[in-house]
């Protein structure tokens, strides 16, 4: 029960405390991110996301499927596409404001440009913890085909790719202005919902062991939409995407191999 209790634990603060380390980057770089390593931190975060999406989350539900035969793939699709269309929904309906973008997304709001770009990181948090919590419910249920290395793999894959995400907000928070004690407590502030998610996930998947497909897939739908939809553009904002392209295909390979081995 101790060992469940902690890797319980680890997997749903490993994400959390990579976004606090990025974050405390604040105090060791001076100035803002370059706009090449930025493109390139994105790109390695698109990569991890992706192969999670599928090493973790879609393989698993299929598997998770296959008395379904040549149709073991209606509760991936399903799920994904709820997943994107619930991002769909955040998108629309929650303000925030991507990095180098000076136009605000969703609803017109009062809300200060510190606020939204914390928010906008903030969403694509939400289907990460998610993702853990589901991977990790799955696996005190029993499922044969989610192991706790599994899980731990999900979370470190995720707590490797929050460490840039953590830097990409706390630095061009203190550029801008803001203290490095408070930039730094911003950047774990968007971290702090990705626990949060995983806990609630994990306790509201804990009993429905036959939905697990839909909630796997829904989890990576929602984190591919967040990959296209607002990280595959930041890292290919240069002429020149070429940094994006590698980074991405390194973190893609990083986290396969993590999945492969570990899992």
């Amino acid at each position: 029960m101790q060992e469940m209790t902690a890797s319980i634990l680890q997997g749903i603060l490993l994400p959390f405390i990579g976004t606090s380390l990025g974050a405390a980057c604040v105090f060791l770089m001076s100035g803002t991110l370059c706009p090449s390593l930025r493109q390139a931190l994105t790109g390695f975060a698109a990569g991890v996301m992706t192969a999670a999406s599928v090493w973790s989350l879609l393989i698993p539900a299929m598997e998770q499927s296959a008395a379904m035969g040549q149709f073991a793939f209606i509760p991936a699709v399903t799920g994904f596409w709820i997943g994107i269309l619930f991002l769909l929904l955040l998108d629309k309906t929650i303000p925030h404001l991507h990095q180098n973008s000076q136009e605000p997304e969703g609803p017109h709001s009062h809300l200060k440009r510190t606020t939204m770009l914390i928010l906008a990181v903030t969403l694509h948090n939400i289907p990460e913890g998610m993702a853990v919590g589901i991977v990790l419910a799955g696996w005190i249920a029993g499922s044969e085909t989610l192991t706790a290395a599994g899980a731990l793999t999900l979370s470190l894959g995720i707590a490797i790719q929050n460490f840039p995400e953590g830097a990409i907000i706390s630095m061009p928070l203190h550029s801008e202005g803001i203290k490095k004690g408070k930039a730094f407590l911003q950047g774990i502030l968007s971290g702090v919902v990705e626990p949060l998610a995983a806990l609630l996930t994990l306790i509201a998947a804990s009993h429905i062991l036959p939905t697990l497909p839909y909630l796997l897939s829904f989890a990576a739908g929602a984190m591919i939409y967040v990959v296209v939809e607002e990280l595959i553009p930041e890292a290919s904002t240069a002429p020149h995407s070429n940094l994006g392209t590698l980074l991405f295909s390194t973190g893609f390979t990083l986290m396969m191999i993590l999945d492969t081995a570990l899992g």
